[in-house]
């Protein structure tokens, strides 16, 4: 949860807030300030639909491939649990038959 005094805004907001940058040929900061948010706010929401639609920067990641990493982030996460949990019965045994 954040701050209490963070907005949050819907998506639609964001999209119609990005797509008023693309068309009134106006900077980031002059739209934000039009709307009443922060530049720094609009200027992410504008990079990461830029990069969704290809046209970032080499090495951003789409929306797809972002929800992708943290899915195999959590897959990940779950086999090394599933992994874990043998290893420390194996140890467990070897240390009871060895009394």
């Amino acid at each position: 949860m954040g701050s209490k005094y963070t907005k949050r805004h819907t998506e639609e907001f964001k999209q119609d807030a990005i797509a008023l940058v693309d068309s009134s040929g106006k900077t980031v900061t002059a739209v934000a300030r039009e709307l009443g948010i922060s530049s720094k706010s609009l200027r992410g929401w504008y990079r990461k639909a830029k990069t969704d639609r290809g046209e970032g920067a080499p090495g951003d990641l789409t929306r797809a491939e972002r929800e992708e990493l943290k899915r195999l982030r959590k897959e990940n996460r779950e086999q090394q649990q599933t992994i874990e949990i043998p290893k420390k019965a194996t140890a467990f045994s070897v240390r009871e038959n060895n009394r």
